[in-house]
């Protein structure tokens, strides 16, 4: 392991200041998952390692009807997948949190760690994509925000600067008869990488597409929105048929690849088969919500 200089900031204005000294050779640890393997395997090799664990108020976890979901920078999987409040009203994202690595791995690593990531098979980004959320970011110019689907920018690849931090993610209150679901594909049920991800958040309102938004992991360089399955059902009469012509417009826009988990012909035709789950399964959650 190469030898870093290691630091502790106390505030959010020390950390951004010395990530801009360090000139964008620092790590920001959180969870720490993904960070600590590999810079023991020398993937990466960070001069300055810069641990954000004593900032205050980074590790929150709150929901109103109003303002939406709240999650800190240090908040982890594991939080995410127990919170009631969470399966209760954002189902899609507490079953990609469960479905995330092992469970020891979830009680250390971080959402925002993971959407940080970006990994094509990412599960946390695909339903926060689909429900709307939102990175936001402090750094020494202040503070912004970001839609997620517009952070992730490239495989391992984000739109934050050298100087800044992450410090939450938002997710917005959900409309009243919404579905949200997330399905993952994979050669074994747990501990695995998605091979095909499907995300969707659907509101359905006098058995007609209110809104909704279809989100695809592993067939890109980053989550797919499938916007032309979404025209397909917008402002239509939900049914089976239409459910069908979706999943195959989602389909068609999926860009996946062959590796050694699938080929990309096996990809594509697993985005149909999700999608058509997926929207049959937020169609049921949508239509008995009390």
């Amino acid at each position: 392991m190469r030898a870093f200089e290691y630091f502790e900031p106390a505030t959010l204005a020390e950390a951004s200041a010395m990530l801009h000294r360090c000139g964008g050779k620092a790590s920001v640890l959180a969870g720490g998952t993904d960070l600590l393997v590999q810079i023991k395997e020398s993937v990466r090799k960070p001069e300055q390692v810069i641990n954000i664990k004593k900032i205050p108020g980074m590790d929150v976890l709150t929901f109103d009807p109003v303002n939406g979901l709240r999650i800190g920078a240090l908040v982890t999987t594991r939080a995410v997948e127990t919170s009631g409040f969470v399966q209760r009203h954002y189902a899609g994202l507490a079953k990609a949190v469960t479905d995330f690595a092992s469970i020891q791995v979830r009680h250390r690593a971080t959402v925002v760690g993971n959407v940080c990531r970006a990994s094509p098979s990412a599960d946390s980004i695909a339903p926060l994509v689909a429900d709307g959320a939102s990175v936001h970011l402090y750094g020494m110019s202040g503070s912004r925000e970001l839609r997620v689907e517009d952070f992730v920018t490239g495989v391992g690849k984000t739109a934050i600067a050298p100087d800044e931090i992450v410090t939450r993610i938002t997710v917005p209150a959900p409309r009243p008869h919404t579905g949200k679901v997330y399905l993952k594909h994979g050669r074994r049920v747990q501990m695995e990488l998605a091979t095909v991800g499907v995300a969707v958040s659907l509101t359905v309102e006098n058995s007609h597409c209110a809104d909704v938004g279809i989100v695809l992991a592993a067939v890109g360089p980053t989550p797919v929105r499938a916007m032309r399955a979404e025209q397909v059902l917008r402002g239509q009469r939900v049914s089976d048929a239409l459910i069908l012509q979706a999943a195959h417009a989602a389909m068609d826009e999926a860009r996946p690849i062959s590796d050694v988990r699938a080929s990309e012909a096996y990809r594509r035709q697993m985005v149909s088969v999700l999608t058509r789950r997926a929207l049959e399964q937020a169609l049921e959650s949508a239509t008995c919500e009390k």
